[in-house]
C-alpha cells in the first residue's frame, strides 16, 4: 500500500475494503490476483500523473459517469483517488458517495477479472486492449457489478437518461463504465450470478455481443433482450 503521510484512516478503510472484496470474489471467480499494489492519491493531479491514460478515458465517457472514474489499473496494481478529493466528486444525490467509496473494490474486481480470464487487460497489450474496446460494456461493467457499486448508481443513471439520446443495447463504450453493469444485473436476475461469471470469464462469442447475450440468456431473441434491458434501466432509475 503506497500513500502520503497523514492518510492512515484512508489506508485502513481501503485495506479492509479490498481484503473483503478479495475474499468474496475468491468464492465467485475462477481466480483472484496475487500480490497487488494499491496506490492512494490525495489529488486528481497525482492520479493523472500515475495513470496518464485516465484523463483521456474520462473525456471519452458520458458526462454522467465521469465523476466516478477515480482510478485505473495496471498489472498487479491499482491507483485510486481518496480523501477530500474523492468526497468532493459526489453529486449530492443519494448513493453517490457510496458509489465513490466502493471505487477501490471495483478496481480490484477488474484485476480479478483479468486474473480469471487473460483475454482481458491488464496487461494493456494490443490484442486485449482491442478486445476490451469492442466489449467495453462487459469489461468495464464487470467491476461495478462484482463490487456492488450498481446498488448506488441510481443518481448517475437518472442523469444519463436525461442527457443525450437513449443508450444503445448493449451500452456503447462511452456508457460502458456506468451502464455495462446493468446488463449483467439483468442477466443475474434472470439466470443467476454463475451465468454472469461464465459470460465475463468464458470465451467470447464469435458472433459478437448479440450472440453472446442470446446464449447467456438461454436463447432469448435479441429484440426481447433489448426491450427487457430498457425496462430494467428505467426501473433502476426509479421510472418503473
Amino acid at each position: 500500500m503506497r500513500h502520503d503521510e497523514g492518510m492512515e484512516a484512508e489506508v485502513a478503510r481501503v485495506v479492509d475494503l479490498v481484503e473483503a472484496t478479495r475474499e468474496r470474489l475468491a468464492d465467485l471467480l475462477p481466480a483472484v490476483p496475487g500480490e497487488t499494489t494499491v496506490v492512494l492519491h490525495p489529488t486528481a493531479t497525482q492520479l493523472a500523473l500515475a495513470q496518464p491514460a485516465l484523463p483521456a478515458i474520462r473525456l471519452a465517457t458520458a458526462p454522467a459517469a465521469r465523476r466516478y472514474l477515480v482510478g485505473w489499473v495496471a498489472r498487479g496494481r491499482l491507483d485510486v483517488l481518496v480523501g477530500a478529493a474523492l468526497r468532493d466528486r459526489a453529486s449530492g444525490g443519494e448513493g453517490s458517495r457510496d458509489l465513490l467509496r466502493l471505487s477501490p473494490a471495483a478496481l480490484y474486481a477488474q484485476l480479478a477479472l483479468a486474473a480469471s480470464a487473460p483475454q482481458w487487460p491488464p496487461p494493456f497489450r494490443p490484442a486485449p486492449v482491442a478486445r476490451a474496446a469492442r466489449w467495453a460494456w462487459l469489461w468495464l461493467g464487470a467491476g461495478p457489478w462484482l463490487s456492488g457499486q450498481l446498488a448506488f448508481a441510481r443518481p448517475a443513471i437518472v442523469r444519463r437518461l436525461r442527457e443525450g439520446s437513449r443508450p444503445t443495447f448493449p451500452p456503447a463504450a462511452r456508457d460502458a463504465s456506468l451502464l455495462g453493469a446493468t446488463v449483467l444485473d439483468l442477466l443475474e436476475r434472470h439466470c443467476g450470478a454463475a451465468a454472469v461469471v461464465r459470460l465475463a470469464t468464458g470465451p467470447l462469442a464469435a458472433g459478437g455481443a448479440s450472440a453472446a447475450l442470446g446464449e447467456a440468456f438461454g436463447g432469448t431473441p435479441f429484440a426481447e433482450l433489448e426491450h427487457a434491458w430498457s425496462t430494467h434501466l428505467d426501473r433502476l432509475a426509479g421510472r418503473g
